[in-house]
C-alpha cells in the first residue's frame, strides 16, 4: 500500500503529539458527534465519511452519526452546520469543489471563504475522463479525432450543471475545437449509466464512482484529469501529458466547520481526526474506494487551495456563460 500514504512524516507527529496530550485532545467532546455530508448515501463523499466516522467513534469513544444532507448543491449542509452551535458536536465531511464550484451558479445564503473553516484534509479525488465501450479510441487524441469527425453528434455528460465535471468538458471543448454538447445529470450514477450504455459518449468523472467500472470494462478511461498519474490507473496519462495541462481538477476531502468554532477547539479536532486518518485500516479501505494520496495540507494551505480553486472556477464560470439551467 506505499501507494497510497497520507503524509506519514505529518501523521506520525500528529500521533506522537497526541499521544503526549490524549487526555486534552479527547476532551474534544463527551457527547455524540454529528458529521454531516452534502450527498446521498453511498456517494464519494458519504464513503469516505463513513470510514473516518468508524474509526473516530472508537478513538474518541463517543458516537459519530453520519448525517447525510443532499441538495443544492452542498448548501442545505452547509447552512446546517452553520446554524449549530460552535461547540464542535457538529461538524462536515465535504470535498473542496461543494464550496468552490456551485456558489457560483447557485445563490447561497453562506460565504464560502469566510463562513466556514477547514480542518484536515483526509484524501484527495481526482477526475479522469471516461468513455463508453463504444467509443473508437484509446487515448484523448483518438477522442478528440473521432469527434472532430462526427460534428454536432457527439455529447457529454456530467453529473452537474456548474461542476467540474462540466467545466472539464467546456474547456476540452475550446481547447480541442470541439463541439460537443453538454447533457447534465443528477449525481455520478446516473450519468455513469447512460454512458455504460452508450447514450452519451463521454464523461469528466471522480475517480471513486469510475475505478471499479473502469477495471470491470464497462467504460474507457482516456486521461487524469490531476498533476500526476493516479496510482489506481498507473497506465492512464494525465491530460497534461496529452496535450491539455488546462484539465487540472482534483480536489481535498476533509473535515470543515463553521468559523465560529473556537480555534483551540479546531485543533483538538484536527488532532483527533488525523489520528483515525493515520489508521492502515482507514487508508486500506479509502485507497480500496479510489481515492489518491492526501492529507499532508495544513488547515492554512486548505484555505488558500479553496481560495485559489473558488477564483479559478469563478473565471472559469464567467468565460463560459455557464448557468445553472445550461
Amino acid at each position: 500500500m506505499n501507494a497510497f500514504r497520507f503524509s506519514p512524516l505529518r501523521r506520525a507527529v500528529c500521533a506522537a503529539a497526541l499521544a503526549l496530550t490524549l487526555p486534552a485532545a479527547m476532551a474534544w467532546t463527551d457527547k455524540p458527534v454529528r458529521m454531516l455530508v452534502p450527498a446521498p448515501a453511498g456517494g464519494t463523499m458519504d464513503v469516505v465519511a463513513r470510514i473516518v466516522a468508524d474509526q473516530l467513534a472508537a478513538d474518541i469513544g463517543q458516537p459519530v452519526v453520519v448525517e447525510n444532507k443532499p441538495g443544492a448543491g452542498g448548501a442545505i449542509a452547509v447552512q446546517a452546520m452553520l446554524a449549530a452551535p460552535p461547540d464542535g458536536h457538529t461538524i462536515m465531511m465535504t470535498a473542496s469543489n461543494i464550496l468552490t464550484e456551485i456558489p457560483h451558479v447557485m445563490k447561497t445564503a453562506f460565504d464560502p471563504l469566510r463562513d466556514v473553516k477547514p480542518v484536515t484534509a483526509i484524501a484527495r479525488a481526482t477526475m479522469v475522463m471516461v468513455g463508453a465501450p463504444t467509443v473508437p479510441a484509446k487515448d484523448v487524441k483518438g477522442v478528440v479525432a473521432w469527434v472532430k469527425a462526427n460534428p454536432g453528434k457527439v455529447s457529454f455528460a456530467s453529473y452537474s450543471t456548474g461542476t467540474s465535471s462540466h467545466y472539464a468538458g467546456m474547456i476540452l471543448n475550446q481547447k480541442a475545437g470541439l463541439d460537443m454538447q453538454h447533457v447534465p445529470f443528477a449525481g455520478s450514477p446516473p450519468a455513469l449509466a447512460q454512458l455504460m450504455g452508450g447514450q452519451v459518449p463521454l464523461m469528466f468523472d471522480g475517480m471513486a464512482t469510475s475505478k471499479k467500472m473502469i477495471e470491470a470494462g464497462k467504460i474507457q478511461a482516456f486521461g487524469v484529469a490531476g498533476k500526476k498519474r493516479s496510482p489506481h490507473l498507473p497506465n492512464v496519462p494525465t491530460m497534461a501529458e496529452q496535450g491539455y495541462p488546462d484539465l487540472d481538477f482534483s480536489n481535498w476531502v476533509g473535515i470543515i466547520v463553521a468559523s465560529s468554532v473556537p480555534p483551540a477547539l479546531v485543533q483538538k479536532i484536527n488532532a483527533a481526526v488525523d489520528k483515525s486518518a493515520a489508521s492502515p485500516k482507514v487508508r486500506d479501505r479509502l485507497l480500496g474506494a479510489g481515492f489518491d494520496a492526501g492529507g499532508d495540507e495544513t488547515a492554512e494551505q486548505m484555505a488558500q487551495s479553496l481560495r485559489a480553486d473558488f477564483e479559478r472556477n469563478a473565471a472559469i464560470v464567467k468565460a463560459f456563460d455557464i448557468k445553472l439551467n445550461q
